[in-house]
Formats: C-alpha cells, sequence, structure tokens
C-alpha cells in the first residue's frame, strides 16, 4: 500500500451541544486536551500512515477549525469540505467527494479516538479485500455505545441498540471505506452511515477489525474530563498551539 492509495477523511461538522457546558467558544474538535485541540491527536495518529491527503469535513466553526488547522500537517496536504446544513456522517463524506480524489477513505469520526494501530487496521482491511471495514473495540460497557456482533471470519452480523449494560464490541469511529462503497452514499442531503449505509451494506459484506487499544470519546462533559488524563505524557504537538 502506497501513500497515493488512500486519502484520511475527519469529520469535524458536528455542533457539540452537549459538551456546551464546557466548551461554550470553540467546535468540538478543537476542545483543548492537554494544552492542543483534540483534533490535534487525531491528525498525528493519520499522519503516522502518510496518506495521500486528509480531508477535515468541516460545519458548525468551519472557519475557527480551518483557522487552526491550515493547510498542511507533517508535510501533508489538509483539504476542507464544507456542508452547509448539517448531513450527518454519511452526507459530510458524500460531501466531500470531489476533494477526496481516486481510491479508498479512512474515515474517522472528530470527537473520538483509538489508541491502536491504524496501520494494522488498514492492513487487514486491504488483506480481506473487504469494501468497507470498522474499527471496533472492547468495552466492559456498552451501553452508551451500542454493541456490534460478528461471526468467526470478522463479517458483521448485527448491530444492537444503546443501552443493554453488558461487555462487548462497539463501532470505534474509525472506516476503511472502498470508493464503490462510498459512491453509494446519497448526495445532497442527510446520512447517516451508522443508521442508514451500514445495515444496508451489511447485506453485501461489511467487516469489523476488533482491537484491544483505549477508546475515548468527548462528547458529554465527564469523558472530556477523562480526556485529559487520557493523553497525559503524549509527545507535544508538531505545531505549536
Amino acid at each position: 500500500m502506497t501513500a497515493a492509495e488512500f486519502t484520511v477523511a475527519i469529520l469535524v461538522g458536528g455542533a457539540g451541544t452537549r459538551l456546551r457546558a464546557v466548551v461554550r467558544d470553540r467546535p468540538k474538535p478543537l476542545a483543548p486536551v492537554c494544552g492542543r485541540p483534540f483534533l490535534a491527536y487525531l491528525l498525528n495518529q493519520v499522519a503516522a500512515l502518510r496518506p495521500r491527503r486528509i480531508v477535515l469535513c468541516t460545519g458548525y466553526g468551519a472557519e475557527q477549525v480551518r483557522d487552526a488547522i491550515g493547510g498542511s500537517w507533517q508535510g501533508i496536504e489538509v483539504g476542507y469540505a464544507r456542508e452547509e446544513s448539517p448531513l450527518g456522517t454519511g452526507g459530510a463524506l458524500a460531501n466531500a467527494r470531489p476533494v477526496l480524489g481516486p481510491g479508498s477513505v479512512l474515515a474517522m469520526n472528530g470527537d473520538s479516538y483509538c489508541d491502536t494501530s491504524l496501520d494494522a487496521f488498514q492492513s487487514a482491511h486491504f488483506d480481506s479485500r473487504a469494501e468497507t471495514t470498522l474499527l471496533l473495540v472492547r468495552m466492559l460497557d456498552v451501553a452508551r455505545y451500542g454493541a456490534v456482533s460478528l461471526d468467526a471470519g470478522n463479517r458483521i452480523t448485527a448491530f444492537h441498540e444503546k443501552g443493554a449494560r453488558a461487555a462487548g464490541w462497539i463501532n470505534a469511529g474509525v472506516y476503511m471505506i472502498s470508493p464503490a462503497r462510498l459512491a453509494e452514499i446519497p448526495v445532497g442531503r442527510a446520512v447517516s452511515l451508522e443508521g442508514e449505509m451500514f445495515p444496508l451494506w451489511i447485506q453485501s459484506g461489511l467487516y469489523g477489525h476488533p482491537c484491544e487499544g483505549r477508546f475515548i470519546d468527548i462528547g458529554i462533559p465527564e469523558d472530556f474530563r477523562r480526556a485529559q488524563e487520557f493523553f497525559d505524557g503524549q509527545p507535544d504537538s508538531p505545531k505549536p498551539f
């Protein structure tokens, strides 16, 4: 696999209303964690893979994101795809297609982080020749996230609703998506990957890559506070903030 074969798309357009109680002056991906924007940790993680380009799918606070990140990160071009109204996770990717270019897309939510090897995740995806692969992480309590069931070959067989208190695999918000699957996402309207596209793709082969990495989602104030400990001690960001 070479850098020309994939692009990264990070979904950073959400309004982050649940986090407003503690972060009022900026979009959620720019929330300060250990002295730098949360988004910087995601950018550092994907920059290590040397993708062809990183595209930030923006919406709420789009200008703040562009001003903070600029046009490159660790020597990798950073492009932008702005949605004028909320399009959901799938709609944001469809809106970004003109700037994503050819090849597969590594798509990820801009408000969560999984401390694992994305290189191993990508290798598993390409080795299996899957059209779409979801990164899955083990949680002791899946109630907040819902759970994912797999068969022996790591093919996803079912998604389970939030609420059940049990251990299991959850969707970590990181996806490898083929150009063919990306082209199937409707354009010009709100589309949820999780609610609309994944249940559709499960019929023709949707795969999971289980990992044991640590996981954090900063969507609520309690977990935003936990993020300060989660990232404490990581190397300094390559950009000053």
